[in-house]
């Protein structure tokens, strides 16, 4: 694959590729298709190879029979963050390489990567999350760099988030994931797609941007790693949070203890040099038309607290994260049902038809499953869990979740209908600042069977 600085010299439009191309054959001096004698073949060959290479992973044509559609794939990186054994990053970078125009979103998967572009395994880097979210700028606003999208001047930025009904800005963004990255499947199924880039629904004055948010922790030479990964208060050493504040009483683990800058604690004379990591994406896309089928994102949050009670005007409280207490002896002989279960219902105004789902869960989960009201299994998720030391295997982390592709109508949530949610992870030990979170897409009507398929394989 291409390393950060590979991927930032393609262009991602497939007459720069060629013009790119054209240009440096004009530089050394090569006409109707022979190498002056000043390159080398081995130069000429690698250059052409990657360039083709470009080509065919940029853009893929696919024919049929009433016209010619096309999906496009494109790979970008983020800015670099630097990682010391123990240290933590969690960064906010805006206005980042995306796809431009009025397309459909087919697919999102990400990868931290080191400067060659070699994937770094999660018990080096631990990806706890990353997450994509859209918004609009003010024309010629220059985002502050590392600033929460809350603190921004909303006369400058607008978030504009996913259709879920969490309160505020929470969980609002389009994509997601975590440690189950490199073997989670985000593909959207044809012929639906996320529309995005409509120039009708961008204000006057503004620009549709996108901003990612990326938060790793090194645990290299950590004393206890797991408890890096969650959190842990006291191996952070910290009482207040990101923003100086104190932290509320009985607060273990989670998101406010390890925030960007902070070390966790590392066995005494370890050492370990820093080193700058990226994380890599790949887009997915198709330009927009009436053969795309429009779906919504959802997403659900085993601690939403909302109040069923209030009427109309239902406020959610989803707080993302919990922790697990110990009920058990993992020696005991019912460890096997050491099980800590966190549910919560949520009532959808407008239902639709359900076209893919998946679960985020961290190290321990054991599964989710989204219910309907009458109790039907609408998806469930399992946790894969690694089994040896390479990245996207690594042994004792969750590198994938199970996903599901229901068959079209075949899962349907009705009008005002109440779901249940629930998150199952092992209570052998205590464990803070876990996930329970549920993303779906819905579609409000079923594609008609005459639509082309936009991405079928070549």
């Amino acid at each position: 694959m291409y390393s950060p600085a590979e991927i930032e010299n393609i262009p991602t439009e497939p007459y720069l590729v060629i013009n790119s191309y054209a240009s440096w054959l004009r530089q050394h001096k090569v006409k109707n298709g022979k190498r002056s004698q000043l390159l080398s073949t081995t130069d000429y060959t690698t250059r052409h190879q990657t360039l083709a290479v470009a080509l065919r992973h940029y853009f893929h044509f696919e024919r049929k029979k009433n016209g010619t559609l096309f999906s496009r794939s494109g790979v970008y990186v983020s800015p670099k963050f630097v990682l010391a054994p123990g240290s933590v990053a969690d960064k906010y970078y805006y206005d980042i390489p995306f796809p431009k125009g009025h397309i459909g979103l087919k697919s999102f998967n990400a990868e931290v990567i080191d400067e060659e572009g070699n994937p770094i395994p999660l018990h080096e880097t631990y990806l706890h999350h990353w997450v994509v979210g859209r918004y609009y700028a003010r024309t010629g606003f220059v985002e502050p760099e590392q600033t929460g999208f809350q603190e921004l001047n909303k006369s400058d930025f607008t978030f504009v988030r996913n259709t879920g009904m969490c309160q505020n800005n929470v969980l609002g963004q389009y994509f997601g994931l975590g440690s189950e990255t490199r073997n989670t499947s985000t593909h959207v199924p044809d012929p639906y797609g996320i529309e995005v880039g409509n120039p009708a629904e961008v204000p006057a004055g503004y620009e549709e941007r996108w901003m990612l948010n990326v938060h790793a922790i090194d645990t290299r030479g950590a004393e206890n790693g797991l408890g890096c990964t969650e959190c842990r208060c006291d191996l952070y050493n910290v009482s207040t949070d990101s923003r100086g504040q104190p932290l509320r009483p009985g607060y273990k683990g989670g998101l406010y203890c390890c925030y960007d800058g902070v070390q966790c604690r590392v066995k005494q004379g370890f050492n370990g040099a820093k080193r700058s990591l990226y994380l890599r994406y790949t887009v997915k896309w198709v330009d927009w038309s009436d053969a795309v089928v429009p779906v919504k994102i959802y997403i659900f949050d085993v601690t939403d607290r909302m109040n069923h009670s209030a009427g109309p005007s239902i406020v959610h409280d989803c707080r993302v994260e919990y922790n697990v207490e110990e009920s058990c002896s993992a020696t005991s002989t019912t460890s096997d049902r050491c099980l800590d279960n966190q549910w919560a219902m949520v009532t959808m105004p407008t239902g639709g038809y359900v076209v893919y789902g998946v679960a985020h869960q961290h190290t321990r989960g054991l599964g989710s499953t989204l219910y309907g009201e009458d109790g039907r299994i609408l998806c469930s998720s399992i946790p894969i869990y690694g089994k040896g030391k390479e990245a996207g295997n690594e042994a004792g982390y969750i590198v994938g979740m199970s996903t599901c592709y229901p068959q079209p109508g075949s899962v349907k949530i009705n009008d005002g209908e109440t779901l249940i949610v629930l998150s199952d992870y092992s209570s052998t030990q205590t464990h803070t600042g876990v996930m329970g979170l549920f993303y779906i897409l819905v579609a409000d009507t079923l594609p008609k069977s005459s639509l082309l398929s936009l991405d079928a394989p070549l």
